[in-house]
């Protein structure tokens, strides 16, 4: 038996200034009221002047990745952005609609300067956003944005700014090239195929919809897609990684090993098992977490999480004698957790996933690419049991099993530490409690204390005692494996 620990981190960094544009995932509005053509191109102009300052164009002519997720607002912000960047001397990379982990894949594979990324993730079509990110694909410096915000209101009140003129305007071209730079980067990390599997991709009308099916299609699998026709207009509209009941159904109806859903620019990523039971971002972190521990790629043995994990998770890992590190919630505190002491794993419930080796955000298809992966390796090499059970059910559990295998035993003997993380967890709704706006998913602590004390109950049988290998967690199986 491992014990494993777990540590909280609380964060004190984030800004509070009185009507910031920068939120923690970029400029974000309704687009054409809140963010404008003339915002998005007076930022891009400051983005471009503020980099330029900080000496990241120095000894060459700058270039910057832009690309778009599908919506109709993104068409003339686009159009705004590459203005701004190119009257600022910028040369302009459009990559067109792709994910938003791709746009800052390509910025440092490119060797760009500065990447571009319109959207507004998961939220409604109404929306839209600007993200930029730095050299290397990475988010900027908290410093930088404000900086890029201070040039930008000094422009709109009428400070003159020195234009290029001639051969100075920078140049634009499209980068059509991009989509297959990323498929194949993404097929190139993966630790192996998955031939023989069977999998529904909801792709939430959104920024993956061209890319997640042909990167799980190239790499062995039979894919269904559903919410994979993006008109501009229905992104995120009852489907994808916030409305999971078409996944749910489709996969049932079509007999596939697992459904993988994504959010409108394709940064999380949410499944559902051959029985269509959802499993979050939690229980795709461990399964993540023990496979890549096989293959010695977890360094530290640790991942990291935000307080908003549930306890079935901490359990989970403190068995396995993982290291789990926990944050402020939000995807930033995660990364710069994980970059400051150079974890390779971290992620949040909501399906924020950051494999740090592979990626320098999180990135909703390489996750559901990497947890296909983990079934289909499992379900290859698991023995199956005397019971003769389909090659789904033995795929769902790959999907499963890192759980199960070791929270049964401890819903055995936990409902009581339950009870006491429940009371913990209600003091810590009260003093961290969030409300459900543009950037957070409506997940309550209240919701996921209640879920962990009711399973445990449930489920703490006798009869589970030895439920420690593929074959009788399969056989005793639960819809939620972590809570």
């Amino acid at each position: 038996m491992y014990l494993g620990v777990s540590r909280t981190l609380f964060s004190n960094s984030e800004d509070t200034t009185v009507g910031r544009l920068f939120g923690t995932d970029g400029v974000r509005g309704v687009a054409n009221a809140d963010l404008t053509a003339e915002m998005a191109l007076g930022l891009s102009v400051a983005a471009a002047h503020v980099l330029a300052e900080a000496g990241t164009f120095e000894g060459h002519r700058p270039t910057a990745v832009v690309g778009r997720d599908p919506r109709a607002s993104g068409e003339f912000l686009e159009a705004a952005v590459v203005a701004g960047l190119a009257s600022a001397g910028v040369d302009v990379l459009r990559v067109g609609v792709l994910p938003t982990p791709a746009v800052a894949y390509l910025t440092g594979a490119l060797g760009a300067d500065l990447g571009v990324m319109l959207s507004a993730s998961h939220n409604a079509m109404p929306d839209n956003g600007i993200k930029f990110f730095a050299r290397g694909g990475h988010k900027l410096a908290d410093e930088l944005e404000n900086r890029i915000e201070s040039v930008y209101e000094s422009h709109r009140h009428g400070e003159p700014w020195q234009r290029p003129t001639g051969s100075g305007v920078g140049r634009v071209r499209s980068y059509d090239e991009g989509f297959d730079q990323y498929v194949a980067h993404l097929i190139g990390v993966l630790p192996n195929r998955l031939d023989g599997l069977k999998i529904v991709l909801d792709e939430a009308h959104g920024a993956a919809a061209r890319v997640s099916p042909e990167a799980f299609s190239r790499a062995g699998a039979e894919v269904i897609t559903i919410g994979a026709e993006p008109d501009g207009l229905n992104i995120n509209d009852g489907c994808g990684s916030t409305h999971l009941d078409k996944l749910k159904s489709a996969v049932v109806e079509h007999g596939a090993h697992l459904g993988i859903a994504h959010d409108g620019d394709a940064d999380r990523c949410l499944a559902v098992d051959h029985t269509g039971a959802e499993i979050d971002g939690d229980q795709i972190l461990a399964v993540l977490a023990l496979a890549m521990r096989e293959r010695s790629a977890l360094r530290s043995d640790t991942v990291v999480a935000t307080v908003m994990s549930n306890l079935g998770f901490k359990l989970a890992m403190e068995r396995e004698g993982i290291e789990l590190v926990q944050t402020a919630v939000g995807d930033r505190y995660v990364l710069e957790e994980m970059k400051a002491h150079g974890y390779a794993l971290g992620g949040e419930q909501s399906g924020h996933v950051i494999v740090l080796d592979h990626a320098t955000t999180g990135d909703g298809t390489l996750t559901g690419l990497m947890l296909a992966a983990r079934v289909a390796a499992t379900a290859t090499t698991v023995a199956r049991p005397a019971s003769s059970q389909t090659f789904a059910a033995q795929a769902s559990g790959a999907v499963n099993s890192a759980a199960v295998q070791i929270v049964h035993e401890c819903r055995i003997r936990c409902t009581r530490r339950a009870r006491r993380h429940h009371d913990a967890q209600e003091a810590l709704l009260q003093e961290h409690a969030v409300s459900d706006d543009a950037n957070r998913d409506p997940i309550t602590l209240r919701h996921v204390a209640r879920s962990d004390v009711q399973i445990l109950e449930s489920h703490s049988k006798p009869e589970l005692a030895t439920a420690v290998d593929v074959e009788v967690a399969l056989e005793h199986r639960i819809g939620r494996t972590c809570g």
